[in-house]
């Protein structure tokens, strides 16, 4: 849960079970990993498919939320 409130508001990226890709800025998430995204970009195979201005995607179409780096921040691994 801490993960989750740490991330709303931050860059994500939502896999679905369809193997589609959401890419976006986190504004909401329930229980039920239902997801609601802005400025949100979908990608089909690795490729930019379309833009959305918000999202709402049901949570049994998720297979997982990831959250992105922020950009220019290297990390120490």
């Amino acid at each position: 849960q801490d993960f989750v409130k740490g991330i709303i508001g931050r860059p994500v990226v939502v896999k679905l079970n369809s193997g589609v890709d959401y890419r976006g800025i986190l504004a909401k998430l329930d229980g039920y990993m239902n997801i609601v995204l802005e400025q949100t970009e979908e990608y089909v195979g690795g490729k930019f498919k379309t833009k959305f201005g918000d999202a709402f995607i049901r949570g049994n179409n998720v297979l997982y939320i990831s959250a992105q780096k922020p950009k220019g921040i290297l990390s120490a691994n």
